[in-house]
């Protein structure tokens, strides 16, 4: 919350509502929903919505893992959801709700908005992923932190498809600024400012871009979007001891993973 309020969301009309509480509350009509969506469903079908948890439908599922998809399709009724704006990785189990309706009988089904999911910024990462700090960049890092991840981050030249970086620059640095501007010595071609993602795509395919002038000037694009984020929790009390708050948490999941480990 502290973070969108940091990044310029108006709250005066936004109401945050706590799943816990509401199905606390109610959960003799929480649960009766849940059932009667597991009834009304094939395993095969309920397979298919392992992707909200980051698993495929040909793996070895436990039986809770098979009522997840149900919990949360039943999240959306409960919580009377008219849009549900998710990732792709979300839709399968969207896309169960509205199929809900079809068996009830509901004419007023969700509407499902699923945007497109940031690869992870190493070599072969499907998406971006939280138990993995360098996969992704997250809206408390500082600029070290930021910096750091692009310079590792994968970036082939020549490829556009999968790869993180470029990624970063069409959804993000474009979506904030519409240009995005590479700044380079004179000998490797000097500044250049893109109005458009394609021209930078057009480069890119013929080496006329290198990742060694792309990355940095990512990183300082970041940077900047990130930047009132920062000064947010640096100048606010409060959102800096939730965030000193959260980040201890992070170090002591770590800390259980390397005692796991050992």
């Amino acid at each position: 919350v502290e973070i969108w309020k940091a990044a310029g969301m108006k709250l005066h009309n936004v109401k945050f509502l706590w799943a816990s509480e509401e199905i606390n509350a109610n959960s003799d009509e929480y649960w009766l929903k849940v059932m009667d969506i597991a009834r009304r469903n094939n395993l095969n079908r309920i397979k298919r919505c392992a992707t909200i948890m980051g698993r495929d439908e040909s793996d070895d599922l436990a039986v809770a893992q098979m009522l997840y998809p149900c919990m949360q399709c039943t999240d959306i009724f409960f919580l009377k959801a008219d849009i549900c704006q998710l990732g792709m990785d979300q839709r399968k189990v969207n896309m169960l709700a509205r199929e809900y309706c079809d068996d009830i009988g509901q004419e007023k089904k969700p509407v499902i908005l699923s945007h497109h999911m940031l690869a992870g910024l190493k070599e072969g990462a499907a998406k971006m992923s939280k138990s993995d700090p360098m996969s992704a960049i997250f809206m408390e890092d500082d600029e070290k932190d930021v910096n750091e991840k692009i310079e590792k981050a994968y970036c082939p030249p020549l490829k556009v498809k999968e790869n993180p970086c470029l990624e970063y620059v069409k959804y993000i640095v474009f979506g904030m600024f519409n240009q995005f501007t590479v700044e380079r010595p004179a000998k490797y071609g000097g500044n250049k400012t893109y109005k458009k993602f394609e021209e930078l795509e057009a480069d890119w395919v013929q080496e006329k871009l290198h990742p060694g002038d792309l990355k940095p000037s990512l990183a300082k694009a970041i940077n900047k979007i990130l930047q009132p984020i920062r000064d947010h929790f640096a100048t606010n009390p409060e959102a800096r001891e939730i965030l000193s708050l959260v980040r201890s948490f992070r170090v002591n999941k770590a800390s259980e993973k390397t005692d796991d480990k050992k």
